[in-house]
């Protein structure tokens, strides 16, 4: 069993779910819609108040949890935690309070998981498909074929950020609506032309929203009972006619989703309008049977982000027998270093592989230039936090110490920065590195126990140890090299 929460913009879910062979079935869902992104103040501050609301539905959460017996749990915050400028102080106490870690994802890996929720319901190989997801923060449009991603993107434009922008009051007038409808338009315009109907056949809309409004031109008979832009003109003349949130009185509209639904309607009509969908088919699927999914592959050991890496390294023309042998060799000395986990293995793995990527913008920093491309690029199935992870690793392959020390508080994480150093450094050097003939230890003090013949065929081996031992004791931590 897997368990997906999403800390959404407008509400905070739940799913549990059994994997049995072929498809995840939901056994538990859960839903607290604490409206996130209302609680920015005018600085982008979550307030205390909203923080509160937010620890709350977490505790709840955490509680439904530990009935389960899991093998796994992801816990993925969206846009309000992007962007909200105290983030990093409430994540802490967030995390104690779900009793897991919270990872805060891109829009554009948002929009990934949303589509592999959706495509494994679908099982349509070879269907080419759009899918619209309108969260409470942002929207991603997501093109693909059957199980292939085409092209990501998400918009900083959601139901609640355009219901308070527009209805604030909860006045709903024909002029707010034509506002508000030609806003959203603008959000896509630029993007719009990659997801117009030529280039799919079936468009399918994934969040609640979108399938909370079907519901509601369903049961009250609206326009052509579809999911149309001739059905939500319907909608929103009825929105009109009632002319207050606190007065609308429709069929399958909970009173909470309200004050929202007039918000997310103009985004669907300006996403209709400007891409030019007729219909769009609601589907009981998206971010949270990704997640799922995507831990289910995981435990495969079928993970997006070595295709990710794979892709990256690619992209910017790392030479792939460097990389390999610096990751190999690498992976190899933090075993020696007996970490008290594995967690770091695979990410300094990944870091190896990747170490050199900065080299496409120039020779000199070249370790500074992939931090700063890793940390920021679009990596498919890695988190924000991961990405940082292997920044730090990646800048701290060479040069002082002094730049990541801070990290370097961690024991594991130490040893993970001296196994990249000397695998880089053995590369430099020009050694074929036998692990049987090297001794490596790191306590109180580091220890390198290293063949005499080595430092003897490659003159600039000696220099570089010197250069190692004397950035390490800039640190304050002891580097001793024996020759044997």
């Amino acid at each position: 069993m897997f368990a997906a929460v999403d800390l959404g913009s407008n509400s905070f879910r739940l799913h549990i779910g059994k994997y049995n062979g072929d498809a995840i079935r939901v056994i538990k869902s859960a839903r607290d819609p604490i409206r996130l992104a209302a609680g920015l103040d005018s600085k982008g501050y979550l307030t205390e108040q909203a923080m509160q609301v937010a620890l709350d539905s977490l505790s709840r959460f955490r509680d439904i949890l530990a009935d389960y017996q899991l093998e796994a749990v992801r816990v993925v915050a969206t846009n309000t935690l992007r962007i909200a400028k105290n983030a990093a102080e409430f994540l802490p106490i967030a995390e104690q309070a779900i009793g897991y870690p919270i990872e805060i994802i891109s829009g554009e890996e948002e929009g990934r998981l949303i589509y592999m929720g959706v495509a494994s319901m679908l099982r349509l190989p070879n269907e080419k498909r759009l899918v619209l997801d309108i969260g409470g923060g942002s929207t991603e449009l997501i093109l693909g074929r059957g199980q292939q991603i085409e092209r990501v993107e998400s918009f900083g434009i959601g139901t609640v950020n355009q219901s308070l922008a527009f209805f604030a009051d909860g006045q709903i007038t024909a002029a707010a609506y034509d506002a508000a409808v030609l806003s959203a338009r603008s959000h896509f315009e630029d993007a719009a032309p990659p997801y117009r109907p030529q280039n799919w056949s079936h468009a399918y809309g994934s969040s609640g929203t979108i399938r909370a409004i079907a519901e509601t031109i369903e049961r009250n008979g609206l326009g052509d009972h579809r999911l149309s832009y001739t059905s939500l003109e319907a909608l929103k003349n009825c929105f009109v006619e009632f002319g207050h949130v606190s007065r609308i009185d429709l069929l399958g509209m909970k009173p909470e989703r309200a004050a929202v639904m007039v918000g997310g309607l103009a985004v669907l009509i300006g996403l209709m309008q400007e891409l030019g969908i007729e219909v769009i088919q609601p589907i009981e699927a998206g971010l949270r049977m990704g997640v799922m999914w995507d831990l289910q592959l995981r435990g495969t050991r079928l993970d997006r982000r070595d295709q990710s890496v794979h892709d990256f390294s690619q992209r910017f023309h790392v030479d792939q027998l460097r990389a390999s042998r610096v990751a190999e060799t690498a992976t190899s000395l933090f075993d020696m270093l007996k970490p008290t986990s594995d967690v770091l293995s695979q990410y300094l793995h990944w870091s190896a592989l990747l170490h050199e990527v900065g080299l496409v913008v120039s020779q000199s920093g070249y370790h500074k230039h992939a931090a700063y491309l890793i940390e920021n690029a679009d990596l498919s199935g890695f988190t924000t936090r991961e990405q940082r992870a292997m920044s730090m690793l990646i800048l701290g392959q060479k040069g002082n110490l002094r730049k990541i020390s801070d990290a370097l508080l961690d024991p594991d994480f130490s040893k993970a920065v001296l196994a990249l150093r000397l695998a880089v450094m053995f590369l430099h050097s020009r050694i074929e590195v036998d692990l049987d003939e090297l001794r490596l230890k790191m306590k109180s003090k580091i220890e390198l126990d290293i063949k005499h013949d080595w430092i003897e065929d490659h003159p600039t081996a000696s220099y570089w140890m010197a250069k190692e031992q004397d950035f390490w004791r800039e640190i304050g931590v002891d580097f001793a090299i024996r020759t044997t």
